[in-house]
């Protein structure tokens, strides 16, 4: 049984929200009373989804948005507060990983588009996000690192250093930050059943018995666990944890 939480009156930005861990966080923030912005690049899906939530009587809000572009992550921020009026909670989800590849072969585009996503998306998100969070002098961002994140695989050379540095980014505004009211932490899912992964699976890139049987809780994670972890550190329950970079993994990491 998830606990609950009530966060009736707030505001939460979702990027990556049409899919996989941002629409179940999506989904787990409105149904404990937050008015949420779905952000995507993926227009047509976030809409559907956003519809999807407002028939269930939720307030959201559907943006398109590529993190990769600045001016975009900011007008998709300041609209959030423009129609809902603050913000108080921030998941920052978007990430791609491309695939796996000998690091020696890996090519400078491949390379630039994951840290754009990961790593340039997340400080671009953060960034405006805290712009109006200072401003109130209270917030919560969490930030998508993963498993990968803490340790290093082979193949997976650049998306490993993009959620490395991820944890990076969050710790060093969470020191800046918690003297200001603003509360900095990330997770780091493991493998999740989401759309990613079982794409993956298809392509032969993941197998996923050997994923299930390497860490001690022996079945893939479900993105509303991942949400769950996300809404906790959104909560007033964590209000003296930040900085932190919390696997979400099946105990992968504790080995």
């Amino acid at each position: 049984m998830n606990p609950t939480y009530d966060f009736t009156g707030q505001v939460a930005f979702v990027t990556g929200a049409s899919s996989g861990m941002g629409l179940a966080t999506a989904r787990a923030f409105a149904a404990s009373g937050a008015s949420v912005a779905l952000a995507d690049i993926d227009e047509a899906t976030v809409t559907r989804v956003a519809q999807q939530l407002e028939e269930e009587g939720h307030q959201v809000l559907a943006l398109l948005c590529d993190v990769t572009v600045e001016d975009q992550v900011a007008a998709a921020v300041d609209r959030t507060v423009d129609i809902f009026g603050r913000l108080d909670m921030a998941y920052n989800n978007a990430g791609i990983m491309p695939p796996p590849t000998d690091a020696a072969d890996e090519s400078a585009d491949q390379f630039d588009r994951v840290n754009a996503v990961n790593l340039r998306g997340i400080w671009a998100s953060m960034k405006h996000e805290l712009r109006h969070m200072r401003t109130r002098g209270s917030g919560a961002v969490v930030n998508c690192s993963s498993l990968g994140g803490l340790v290093g695989n082979p193949g997976r050379a650049a998306y490993h250093a993009t959620k490395h540095g991820v944890i990076g980014l969050t710790r060093s505004a969470a020191l800046e930050y918690g003297p200001r009211g603003v509360r900095i932490n990330a997770v780091c899912p493991g493998t999740i059943a989401t759309p990613m992964v079982d794409a993956m699976v298809e392509g032969g890139e993941l197998d996923r018995d050997q994923a299930e049987a390497g860490q001690a809780i022996d079945r893939l994670g479900a993105a509303d666990e991942v949400a769950q972890a996300v809404l906790w550190l959104s909560s007033p329950g964590s209000s003296y944890i930040t900085g932190i970079a919390l696997p979400v993994d099946g105990g992968y990491t504790a080995q």
